[in-house]
């Protein structure tokens, strides 16, 4: 698979990124291992993690994820190298109180002590990309659609965190930084921030895109492109929206193979499962296979082969979600399916939002 750069730094990744949040959830270790040899072995070169990681997050199963990741790589002698390792720093707390002491301000010593134990779980001496996972500012993220000023509170500056990431950077703990569910004043603020004052340049934005949530064409995609930072589109199907599972007239929770919004019921609070996000992609569902696709090939080739994607990130729970996924790759979308996508969008806007 072609290799592709992160922004403007050295790092070269598969158009593909496997992301790793299902695994200590809904994937155990011998599971997870498959998986990861699976994807090496058809030329991944990307791995997405996160210090909160598994999903739904809980106290049990927080560092999970890089623990795993951490034992699969002790095992594989020479794998390392290979790889980009991304995970990310948990933001203020939102309600967990196991991340951070339940801080409601990323501070510093936040940054540097959950960099450490990332090290320290998933083995390695360096983190290939280390980013924020959310902001630590009052911003919309999650599925907020407003930004209230009345919500703004004291928080860490940008310059603070950058100057905790600097010293990551200095230390040889971390490559390259970036950020995840952010807006475009908090990248152009990060960009300007650290110009100004010689700190490390964003690679990367890791924010969701999906055909049921293109809130980025909105004006983050300009943002970016001008820039020079690289997309890392999460969740391209939607929570497993745009697979067609979900297709029916509801969850069910004695059917987990459905997948997350079934298994969890605190999930479908979220915005994927609201009504007009499964009623829109029902839509796109629909039009897939009226143009004889799969719903996941047409939701993933859009991703793909978007010009604003840097590297889609895919989560699977099998090798035959994998082997599916990865398959995608070859699928290319007519201008004329790709106008009948717009069209959809034009009436139904970005429901998951």
């Amino acid at each position: 698979m072609e290799l592709t750069p992160l922004g403007r730094s050295d790092l070269r990744v598969t158009r593909i990124c496997l992301g790793t949040m299902t695994f200590g959830e809904q994937v155990d270790e011998a599971g997870a291992f498959a998986i990861l040899d699976r994807a090496v072995e058809r030329g991944i070169n990307f791995l997405d993690t996160a210090e909160m990681y598994a999903v739904p997050a809980r106290p049990e199963t927080f560092g999970a994820t890089e623990t795993i990741l951490g034992r699969w790589l002790d095992a594989r002698p020479g794998v390392r190298r290979q790889l980009v390792l991304a995970t990310k720093v948990a933001g203020p707390s939102r309600g967990m109180p196991w991340i951070h002491d339940g801080a409601a301000n990323l501070l510093p010593e936040h940054i540097v002590a959950a960099c450490d134990d990332s090290l320290k779980r998933l083995r390695t001496e360096v983190i290939d990309l280390y980013q924020i996972h959310w902001p630590n500012r009052n911003a919309p993220m999650f599925g907020g659609l407003y930004f209230d000023p009345a919500k703004d509170r004291e928080f860490s500056s940008i310059q603070t965190q950058l100057e905790a990431l600097a010293g990551l950077v200095k230390a040889g703990k971390v490559r390259h930084i970036g950020l995840s569910n952010e807006t475009p004043w908090g990248l152009m603020e990060f960009l300007r921030v650290a110009e100004q004052h010689g700190l490390p340049r964003v690679a990367t934005v890791q924010n969701p895109y999906a055909l049921v949530n293109r809130a980025l064409d909105n004006g983050l995609d300009e943002v970016m492109h001008r820039s020079g930072v690289g997309l890392l589109a999460y969740s391209p199907l939607g929570f497993g929206t745009l697979t067609g599972k979900y297709d029916g007239p509801g969850f069910d929770a004695a059917m987990p193979q459905l997948g997350r919004l079934a298994r969890f019921e605190s999930m479908r609070a979220q915005r994927w499962a609201r009504p007009d996000t499964l009623a829109a992609a029902r839509r796109y569902n629909a039009l897939a296979r009226d143009h004889g696709l799969t719903p996941t090939q047409l939701a993933l080739a859009f991703c793909y082969r978007n010009w604003r994607v840097a590297s889609t990130i895919i989560g699977v729970t099998s090798l035959a979600q994998l082997d599916e996924c990865l398959d995608a790759w070859a699928v290319q979308l007519s201008p004329e399916l790709l106008a009948a996508v717009d069209k959809i969008r034009w009436e139904l806007r970005d429901p998951a939002q």
